[in-house]
């Protein structure tokens, strides 16, 4: 097998025998010793007015086998042995997921607790919230299995250093169902229509090897022996042992009261509040690709990372999703937030992303209605109840923006189409927000349009609010054994502890939980279920 790195033009890389022929330039051999071709990376870089995209190409010659292709590594998991100790894993989201999946290849059994609905089920209650309003509190688009990511995008990007864990990862949901293509492409995805397939295989793979996967199963407290956590006590008054990997995602608050109110230290962390921007799929395609026939008929939908600083804060897009669509994702009654997704075709004729504005707990007075460890939790109930009354008949029908009405500070009097499916209505998002974001986010978005000609335009949406970015509770846990910093056999995981940002990151914190957790259950000396 060889490996070569090429740069070249998006119809060639999209064509095969260009492709081909293309490599074979650069090995300076007949495109006919090319007997098999796979693309191991693929970037795009539209920098520049001609668009390129990069690939890693591995290549065999002259009837080479191509089962020594070392793209896809399966991970091995095997059925538990009978006897095997049990850890307490609370919410199936990538971080509950991941770390049950690891507990196994250590020798543990994981009971994995799931306030919400498996994935099909939910599908339902999500419906239910785009046609009538209605929240259910433990299954919705934040709640049930596979967390706030089951019915997303599945963007499966990172900044993460540890590029190895990333790696697996992705083995990891490509071997459950995911396309190959993840393992490829440099911005991987997986699509709503197909992630919960891949979450459902996940969990069949969890209870064929001996774990356990409880639906509606809520977790209201914490069981402590002498400052150590030994279990947890479910809704239900049922007493499950074991250590614990708290891994509830970032809008559990009843968890947070709950671990405040059993004495657990938590800190107020940093979030980022905006709003979601919807601009015409073709635009962004024409913004990015330079080019006013848009991405024409080789180049995917276009996506863009913006960001920039407003009066030391960061204000940034979040989450982009092109050929995607808005949705409710508000987890209690009384609450209005939007997020985006995509489906793996990328395919509606719309783009969003989230623009958003750095908030950092020294920004954020105690407003003394609470503990100041729940600050920042509150300023994001603040702004979701705010902007729900705005609505003022109950639903989730969400106010909205022309994007140059915002940064005119003018009221629109009418609005573009939309996604978002519970439907949109005239409002001031720049009354809506807190001053101090709304002032940046309106600087930012002059700014991001006199840097990439078109995007601000009066085709653009701003729809609101975007709160659900990240965690504004962090659980602190001790670096080297990643439990609690005061109390022996909990730890903290994930999103919701405030620990990571993303399908991939959350998966590769529940990993090192679970990883921690089966350090101090076998005491070094076991590892991946075999005794050392």
């Amino acid at each position: 097998m060889t490996e070569i790195q090429l740069r070249t033009t998006p119809k060639v890389a999209a064509t095969p025998v260009l492709l081909r022929q293309e490599a074979a330039k650069v090995l300076k051999i007949h495109p006919e010793r090319i007997s098999s071709l796979k693309i191991a990376k693929r970037s795009i870089d539209a920098r520049q007015r001609q668009v390129m995209v990069g690939l890693t190409l591995r290549l065999w010659l002259d009837g080479e086998p191509v089962a020594s292709d070392p793209l896809a590594c399966p991970e091995a998991f095997n059925p538990l042995p009978k006897d095997a100790p049990q850890a307490i894993v609370v919410g199936a989201g990538p971080a509950g997921l991941f770390a049950a999946l690891r507990l196994i290849q250590r020798g543990v059994k994981p009971i994995l607790l799931e306030r919400g609905k498996d994935v099909d089920s939910r599908r339902r209650d999500l419906a239910r919230i785009a046609r009538e309003g209605t929240v259910d509190p433990d299954s919705n688009y934040c709640f049930g299995e596979g967390g706030a990511g089951a019915y997303s995008d599945g963007k499966l990007y990172t900044r993460s250093k540890k590029r190895g864990s990333v790696d697996k990862v992705l083995q990891i949901l490509h071997q459950h169902g995911a396309s190959e293509d993840i393992l490829v492409d440099a911005h991987p995805h997986i699509g709503t229509d197909r992630l919960p397939e891949v979450i459902k295989a996940i969990r069949l793979t969890i209870e064929r090897c001996g774990g356990e996967v409880r639906f509606g199963e809520r977790v209201a407290d914490l069981l402590l022996e002498d400052g150590r956590a030994v279990g947890v006590v479910t809704a239900r008054s049922q007493e499950l042992r074991g250590p614990v990997v708290m891994a509830t995602g970032h809008s559990a608050r009843d968890v947070y009261h709950m671990l405040l109110r059993r004495g657990v230290k938590l800190e107020p962390k940093g979030i980022a509040v905006g709003v979601r921007l919807e601009h015409p799929q073709e635009v962004i395609d024409r913004v990015r690709y330079h080019s006013p026939e848009g991405r024409g008929r080789y180049l995917p939908p276009a996506e863009y990372t913006l960001l920039t600083r407003i009066d030391g804060r960061a204000v940034y897009s979040f989450c982009m999703c092109p050929g995607g669509f808005i949705v409710p994702a508000a987890s209690a009654p009384g609450e209005m937030v939007v997020n985006g997704m995509s489906p793996s075709n990328r395919g509606t004729r719309w783009a969003n992303s989230g623009m958003v504005v750095e908030v950092l707990p020294e920004d954020v007075p105690n407003d003394g209605r609470g503990p100041e460890e729940l600050k920042m939790m509150r300023y994001q109930e603040a702004i979701e109840q705010r902007f729900f009354a705005d609505s003022g008949d109950g639903s989730q029908n969400a106010p909205a923006q022309r994007m140059t009405d915002f940064v005119a500070r003018r009221p629109s009097t009418t609005l573009p189409s939309t996604s978002y499916a519970p439907g949109i209505h005239p409002a001031r998002i720049d009354h809506l927000l807190p001053p101090e974001i709304a002032s940046r986010l309106r600087d930012a978005l002059e700014e991001f349009g006199r840097k990439n000609r078109g995007f601000l335009t009066p085709e653009a949406t701003l729809i609101g609010d975007e709160t659900r970015t990240s965690s504004p509770v962090r659980i602190p846990r001790d670096p080297l054994t990643l439990s609690h910093i005061e109390i022996a056999g909990l730890y903290p995981a994930g999103e919701g502890a405030g620990y990571a940002g993303g399908i991939v990151s959350a998966a590769i914190d529940g990993e090192r939980a679970a990883n921690a957790l089966a350090d101090e259950l076998w005491g070094g000396e076991r590892i991946d279920g075999v005794e050392h």
